[in-house]
């Protein structure tokens, strides 16, 4: 305790340069934590967005392009699924439920879901998550939509706001079905997954906005009103894709080979985990790359650390000599400027982790809105921890060569410097 108190008085002697020192090693911990915390944020979002589900089925592709499109609205599907198709695979004997999904169609940037009410009692996310209202209901008319809680709050919706459906997936579009406007019916409550980013309707409404349309286009003679859709029997032709539960575990397998050998047209049907782990490692290339960086600028921020000290042992050699003929020992001599070294990277990481939290605290809503990330403001992980404690050993380790430089230089060639 003697020298870490002689190792904070010596510290304060040298305020200006052990403060840059603090600095540089705090923001460098607060980027390697806070790249640690967008990490984990990321991966816990991507598995966090669809959970029960066993199979996703859709139109023959890459499992990683299904994927993205069916679950986070991602790009555009290769083809559509017939409805016969659809109805052929559902009854097999191992399905439990079934959710199709229809989408191309937006809403001032956010895509338009056609699905069955289905979709509302077997769809999860999390922790196996259903979904809920936050205000309103499920969509009972044919032009009632149910948005996600983001669609909502940025574009200032309520329970009974009017929204007009466009053709296309862009966020700007030319084609609205102006001529079809729906009511929002219920507002879903936050689940930070694609599920706030997304207008729900019914396939039926999917149809009907169609009506009439040739070539992505609505012509006069073919148009048909909301009342006269309102009376037609309306029955999906095509779906982007579905969702499917099994009995048992052990029919995974065996229909996900039925579908991808599926004769009448070629189809897909993939594992959401398996895919959303080949995902991952595709982004883990980046993440990776990400996170030496971020090490590269805490090996700096220590560097810098060595550089002072360094810089001011030259200087320091009369009071080390002093310190020796006052009785101290060269391990005296040694520790202090290992206990410097510690104080300073402690100091370091203590005002890192107030940087990151005060960082986090500002720019998490954006963040969240934004990128649908959830960054967490619990204390530090173990895997944190594990790094910062990582960062202190590693500044001791550094400190060994400067201490070894001050624990042997001799008294008699402190006390011959000239001032």
């Amino acid at each position: 305790m003697k020298i870490l108190s002689l190792a904070i008085a010596s510290l304060l002697n040298r305020k200006f340069s052990v403060l840059l020192t603090i600095i540089a090693i705090a923001l460098s911990v607060a980027l390697l934590i806070g790249v640690e915390r967008i990490r984990n944020g990321a991966q816990q979002g991507f598995n966090n967005t669809i959970s029960g589900t066993d199979l996703i089925i859709g139109a023959r592709t890459g499992q990683i392009q299904l994927l993205m499109y069916s679950v986070f609205r991602l790009g555009n599907a290769t083809n559509n699924i017939s409805w016969q198709s659809y109805q052929e695979i559902i009854d097999d004997p191992v399905v439990q439920w079934s959710v199709p999904i229809s989408l191309g169609d937006s809403h001032r940037g956010y895509a338009v879901l056609g699905t069955s009410t289905d979709y509302f009692t077997y769809f999860r996310y999390g922790r196996k998550q259903p979904l809920s209202l936050s205000d309103g209901k499920l969509s009972e008319d044919l032009f009632e939509a149910v948005v996600g809680s983001e669609v909502a709050d940025k574009l200032g919706y309520s329970v009974g706001s009017e929204i007009i459906i466009a053709h296309g997936t862009g966020s700007t579009s030319f084609a609205e079905h102006k001529d079809k406007p729906f009511r929002v019916a219920g507002i879903l409550a936050r689940t930070g997954t694609p599920v706030d980013r997304t207008v729900h309707v019914s396939l039926e409404a999917i149809e009907a906005i169609h009506l009439g349309w040739q070539s992505g286009s609505l012509t006069s003679q073919s148009a048909v009103s909301a009342e006269e859709a309102r009376k037609l029997q309306l029955h999906p032709e095509k779906i982007t894709a579905f969702l499917v539960g099994v009995k048992s575990k052990l029919g995974i397998f065996k229909l996900q080979r039925k579908v991808n050998e599926y004769r009448a047209e070629p189809l897909l049907a993939i594992l959401p985990g398996v895919a959303l782990q080949e995902m991952w490692r595709l982004l883990g290339v980046a993440e990776k790359a990400l996170f030496a960086i971020s090490l590269c600028v805490v090996v700096t921020g220590l560097i810098g650390m060595l550089s002072v000290i360094l810089a001011s042992l030259n200087e320091r050699r009369r009071e080390m000599a002093i310190l020796r003929s006052c009785g101290a020992r060269p391990t005296h001599v040694f520790a202090l400027l290992i206990g410097e070294a510690f104080v300073v990277t402690l100091a370091g990481i203590a005002a890192g982790l107030c940087v990151l939290y005060a960082a986090l605290w500002f720019v998490r809503p954006t963040i969240e809105d934004r990128f649908g990330l959830f960054l967490s403001m619990a204390p530090p992980t173990l895997n944190e921890l594990l790094l910062l404690l990582s960062i202190l050993v590693a500044a001791l380790i550094i400190a060994v060569l400067p201490a070894m430089m001050a624990y042997r230089n001799s008294l008699a060639d402190g006390l011959t410097l000239r001032v």
